[in-house]
């Protein structure tokens, strides 16, 4: 069996998964973030480490724009022609050929309120949905244009599918549950259906890198073949079976991204991921709660992958 098929094993209720497949991922140097270097660094991560899957960073941002100060202001927003994504495009393009046989090829989709905060910040942003929802939705909808103009040409390059990185919903985000309803969720719906047509397979991830949650049940119904979310949240943890149950899908994740794996012995690493792979669901990719640190080992993520490998309940 080959990476491929192990990991869509997992989705596939009639079979019996072969083993554990498990997959970690980092931001490389700006020496590979574009281009053929971009290519050969993400070969020679995924063939160092083991992992059963290649994921492609997104290293592309939405501009900065100071001229964003109000809500009446989104509808200055530029909607991107595809030239802008070029440069992920051409690093989407080359791992497709160079990995698509050996392994599923997906990469970091943002979330259109992710790209929204690159373009003001997360504060001015949050603040502004407070205010007016509906002016800030305009911006929305020129984003969410914007990427879904990128998601079709990946998807005619022959990606496999994505890792849908959404945010929006963490606890004290918003009081007002409406704003989350009004610019983010319809967004984000709108992006992981038409990869959930169109793909193979996706992973979808609740992300807790800027704030943390106190529940994950309002995205249990999102799209995503996987689901990555952290365990650990504002009032005491979830377990990966509890997560699988919710969203009735298989889990993935289980290690800290800043514990063990970013800075333990072996040993720590070893004993970190055996008490993840303890406590699986049956369908189940041992990873990081998030993006584990630049600085990270490559050493640190074989051992934890190869400990998945060999795992035997």
């Amino acid at each position: 069996m080959n990476k491929r098929d192990a990991v869509l094993s997992l989705i596939d209720s009639s079979s019996k998964p072969a083993y554990i497949p498990a997959g970690f991922f980092l931001h490389f140097g700006p020496d590979f973030q574009r281009g053929q270097s971009a290519v050969d660094r993400h070969m020679e991560f995924f063939h160092y480490t083991g992992m059963d899957f290649v994921k492609i960073q997104y290293e592309k941002k939405f501009p900065h724009l100071d001229e964003i100060q109000t809500p009446d202001d989104w509808v200055k927003l530029p909607e991107y022609p595809l030239d802008f994504y070029e440069e992920p495009l051409e690093v989407v393009e080359g791992l497709v050929k160079a990995a698509k046989k050996e392994a599923l090829v997906v990469l970091t989709l943002y979330s259109p309120f992710m790209f929204a905060a690159q373009t003001t910040s997360y504060d001015l942003l949050t603040r502004q949905i407070k205010e007016d929802p509906e002016k800030v939705k305009i911006g929305m909808r020129i984003i969410t244009n914007s990427v879904m103009r990128f998601v079709k040409e990946c998807i005619r390059l022959g990606l496999d599918g994505f890792y849908m990185s959404t945010q929006g919903g963490e606890a004290d985000r918003f009081d007002n549950p409406m704003c989350f309803d009004t610019c983010i969720r319809p967004f984000d719906l709108e992006l992981m259906e038409e990869i959930n047509r169109q793909c193979l397979f996706s992973i979808l991830h609740v992300c807790d890198y800027q704030l943390p949650y106190k529940s994950i049940d309002r995205y249990k119904d999102y799209p995503g073949q996987v689901v990555n979310a952290s365990l650990e949240l504002t009032e005491g943890k979830i377990s990966a079976k509890e997560v699988s149950r919710l969203f009735n899908r298989p889990f993935m994740g289980g290690m800290n991204r800043l514990g063990a794996l970013a800075k333990g012995t072996k040993e720590e690493i070893v004993s970190a991921a055996e008490s993840a792979l303890k406590e699986a669901p049956e369908r189940y990719i041992l990873a990081a709660d998030c993006t584990v640190p630049a600085d990270t080992s490559w050493d640190n993520l074989k051992i934890a992958i190869d400990t998945a490998h060999n795992w035997r309940k």
